[in-house]
C-alpha cells in the first residue's frame, strides 16, 4: 500500500504521519526532496536548491514532483518501495501520482479555518499575509474523480492519529 496524505496547509499532516509512523513501525514515510534549506523546520526532508532539483527530475530521480508555496518537492522512486508508504503530497499533484500510482491510497486530512490560522500562526514561519494566502487555499477542492478518505483533525493529537490509522485499513474503500 502506498498512500499520499493531502490537505491544506495547517491540517496537521506532518504531525498525524509522525505519529501514524510511531504507532505503526511497518507504515515507512517517503522523505521528500524540497527546494528550500534543510534546516528550515518542520518535516525530515532533503534540501536542495532549485538547480539540483531541476538536475535531479531532468535525470528521472522522482517518481513524483510537483510545484506549491513557491517551492519544488519530489519523491524519489527509492523512497516509494516497501509494503506499507505514506508521503505528504499535494492535492494539485494527485492526477499525476494516480497515474503513476493506480492503486495510490489518497487521505485528505482536514480542520477547521479557525483551527488552520492558528496552526499556521503557531508555526511562525510566516506573516499575516501569507497565512491568509494559505488559508485561501485551504478551500481548494479534491480534484474531480479523485477518489479519496477525509480525516477531520480537529481534536487532540491522539483522535487524530487513530483517525489516520482508521482511514490506512486496508478495508477502508475511498469515497
Amino acid at each position: 500500500m502506498i498512500a499520499a496524505v493531502v490537505g491544506p496547509s495547517g491540517a496537521g499532516k506532518d504531525t498525524l504521519i509522525a505519529a501514524a509512523c510511531a504507532a505503526r513501525p511497518d507504515l515507512r514515510l517517503a522523505r521528500r526532496v524540497i527546494t528550500r534549506p534543510s534546516d528550515a523546520g518542520g518535516e525530515d526532508f532533503d534540501g536542495v536548491t532549485p538547480a539540483r532539483f531541476a538536475a535531479l527530475r531532468d535525470g528521472g530521480h522522482f517518481a513524483l514532483d510537483w510545484r506549491a508555496h513557491g517551492l519544488c518537492y519530489g519523491i524519489p522512486h527509492d523512497q516509494l518501495t516497501g509494503p506499507s508508504v505514506i508521503f505528504n503530497g499535494s492535492r494539485a499533484a494527485l492526477p499525476q501520482a494516480l497515474a503513476r500510482l493506480p492503486d495510490l491510497r489518497v487521505i485528505l486530512i482536514t480542520a477547521p479555518a479557525e483551527v488552520l490560522a492558528r496552526r499556521l500562526a503557531d508555526r511562525g514561519r510566516e506573516g499575516s499575509a501569507d497565512i491568509a494566502a494559505r488559508l485561501r487555499r485551504a478551500a481548494f477542492a479534491m480534484p474531480p474523480g479523485i477518489a479519496h478518505l477525509t480525516v477531520c483533525n480537529d481534536a487532540c493529537l491522539a483522535q487524530g492519529t487513530a483517525r489516520l490509522l482508521a482511514a490506512l485499513q486496508p478495508d477502508r474503500g475511498a469515497r
